[in-house]
């Protein structure tokens, strides 16, 4: 799959799409160990469909990319780290009482 298509894709299609991938590449190696595959070149384009997919994904984690709806979850997403880290400022403040 092409990168600009894998971008105009939520991050729950392809959070799916990921994990689909995954299972088809391990079922894949699982039959070559096993037997002949038909079309061998199949576990190279899973393999790298998979990273180009993982790749997206983590550019639309730290922010380099914006993937359609996600927007919203991002600054969710920071307000939460926010939270989390004033919370473990004042753990280690009160222990130092």
């Amino acid at each position: 799959m092409k990168p600009e298509k894998c971008r105009e894709l939520t991050r729950g299609e392809l959070e799916r799409m990921a994990r689909d991938l995954g299972e088809e590449l391990f079922n894949l190696r699982f039959r070559v160990s096993t037997q002949k595959l038909d079309n061998p070149l199949r576990l190279r384009y899973a393999r790298r469909d998979l990273a180009r997919i993982l790749t997206i994904l983590r550019e639309d984690e730290i922010g380099r990319t914006r993937l359609p709806g996600s927007a919203e979850a991002g600054s969710d997403r920071d307000v939460e780290t926010e939270g989390k880290k004033e919370e473990a400022r004042d753990e280690g403040d009160s222990k130092k009482d």
